[in-house]
Formats: C-alpha cells, sequence, structure tokens
C-alpha cells in the first residue's frame, strides 16, 4: 500500500507502508504500534523523555470533552470547514495537536474525508486511537510535519501552538488552515477562583504571524454558557488549562471547596487560506 502523503522525518523522502512497517528508499524504517499509530518522532526533536501531555491530563480531556461541554465549537469548526473546503470527501484534513482525538474523530465523521491526527503526546495518540481507525493517527512534532509538500487541503488548529512555516510546506496552494482560540473572557469564572486580579487574556493575533504566507478568510466569535456540577468536572477542566500549572495555596483550597461552576467559553475561528507563490511574489 502506498502512502505518498508520510515522509521520513529523516531525510524526507516518501514512504512506504508494508504491512505494519513504513520505510524509505533510504533504508530508514518505522513499525506501526500495536494501538495503529505511526510513531515518526526523532529522539532529538524531543524536549523530554516524554513531550506533551501525559496521560492524567489525557484522561482529565477525555472525561471533559465526553460530557459535550464543548460540542458547540466542535459543531462550529465543522460547519466553517463544511462551507470552504470544496469536495470534501476527496479532501486532505490534518488535525495538528489533536490530543486525544475528540475534535478529530468527530470531524472526520462529519466531513467523511482522509483525516491526520498528528500530536507529540504518544499518551495523546494512543488514546486518540481507540476513537476512529479510519484515522491516520501520527506521534509527530508540528515543527517537523513529516508530510509532502503541497499534500493537505486543509489543516486545524484547535488550542494549540501556531507554527507558520511548517504548516504552510504541508498545505496546498489556496489550503485552508482553521486556527481556533480563547477570546477574553474565555473561563472567566474559573479565573476569578485562581486570581484575585483577573486580566484579560493576552492578545493572540494568528493574522499578524500568519501573513505574508495566508491571507484571512473570515473570523467568528463564539459563546456559551456551560455547567460543571461536581468538584472533579472542575479539575478536568483545570487540568485542561495552563492555569493549574499557577496555582498557590489559596487558590488551591478555593478551588478544591468548590462543588459547581457556571462557566462561559469565549472562542475566537480564524479561517485563512495559502497564498498561491504569484500572490507572496
Amino acid at each position: 500500500m502506498s502512502t505518498p502523503r508520510l515522509i521520513c522525518p529523516v531525510c524526507r523522502e516518501p514512504m512506504r507502508a508494508v504491512d505494519k512497517t513504513l520505510s524509505c528508499l533510504n533504508g530508514h524504517s518505522f513499525d506501526r504500534a500495536r494501538q495503529g499509530y505511526w510513531n515518526l518522532l526523532l529522539a532529538q526533536k524531543k524536549r523530554s523523555k516524554a513531550p506533551g501531555d501525559n496521560a492524567a491530563m489525557v484522561q482529565a480531556r477525555q472525561r471533559f470533552l465526553e460530557a459535550g461541554h464543548y460540542t458547540p465549537l466542535c459543531q462550529a469548526v465543522g460547519a466553517l470547514l463544511e462551507r470552504y473546503l470544496p469536495t470534501r470527501t476527496a479532501a486532505n484534513l490534518l488535525d495538528l495537536g489533536c490530543g486525544e482525538g475528540w475534535y478529530t474523530d468527530r470531524l472526520q465523521r462529519q466531513l467523511d474525508c482522509h483525516t491526520i491526527g498528528l500530536d507529540i503526546s504518544k499518551d495523546a495518540v494512543k488514546a486518540a486511537c481507540r476513537r476512529n481507525r479510519a484515522i491516520t493517527w501520527l506521534v509527530a512534532t508540528g515543527a517537523d510535519i513529516p508530510l509532502a509538500p503541497a499534500s493537505m487541503d486543509a489543516a486545524t488548529l484547535i488550542f494549540s501552538r501556531l507554527m507558520p512555516e511548517p504548516t504552510a510546506r504541508v498545505l496546498k496552494p489556496g489550503g485552508l488552515l482553521l486556527v481556533v482560540y480563547p477570546g477574553p473572557d474565555h473561563l472567566l469564572a474559573l479565573r476569578q477562583l485562581i486570581y484575585t486580579d483577573v486580566r484579560a487574556t493576552s492578545g493572540f493575533d494568528p493574522a499578524a504571524q500568519l501573513a505574508p504566507g495566508f491571507e484571512a478568510v473570515t473570523e467568528q466569535s463564539l459563546t456559551f454558557e456551560f455547567n460543571l456540577d461536581s468538584a472533579e468536572a472542575i479539575q478536568d477542566l483545570l487540568a485542561m488549562t495552563p492555569h493549574g500549572q499557577r496555582l498557590n495555596a489559596d487558590a488551591r483550597a478555593r478551588l478544591q471547596a468548590c462543588q459547581q461552576l457556571q462557566e462561559q467559553a469565549d472562542f475566537r475561528l480564524a479561517l485563512f487560506r495559502k497564498r498561491s507563490l504569484e500572490t507572496c511574489a
């Protein structure tokens, strides 16, 4: 079976899958894990022994997302891609920073397109494999994506680090990049429990980072409320955010005493299109 989209992370040559092994013409080979993913993250690309989310963080995200709190966001992402992706069933979609695959799985089923989920966390990708065998799951870094140049029709980046150059490399001219990031009022109730002085979230401007390689297509705001009805659900949400690493003793005590939280989601969905070489020139 030929897999022309995957390239060798060592020499950048195309790889071919035979049974449970990927190999390139230069003899570099990678075995498929028993869970079904390909580990294409080279040791020298790791900043730690086990980069990315650990198993406890993955399990917390699974419980939170399976409870349906962010379902409106997934629906909005799917609707945008349905609107702007031509010939969806023939499209190639890359979900960067896919985590445990909750969004990836739902998008693949909704759009019925060839989908690749990529994350640097092995624990996250192991969990993702249990969701959908129709998806190609990769342990890899978004800083050095092991996919052929101009092979993807669209990419999604949901709460992950933006890396303009590697993403542009794998997208076709005219390919779409959908960036989802928090607005200023996101998780305000949680932040009020943690901080005595709640400040607006830092201004993230994906358009500035993506120019001149991308042009803006559209941007949407999405806000909705959701209720967390147990201390465990609140802790799961906390584990999904960077705020959990900033807790002092007083904030930890307030959170442990909290049994219910009425929360607000505030998202921005920014859609971009890769410029053609002629446009960039």
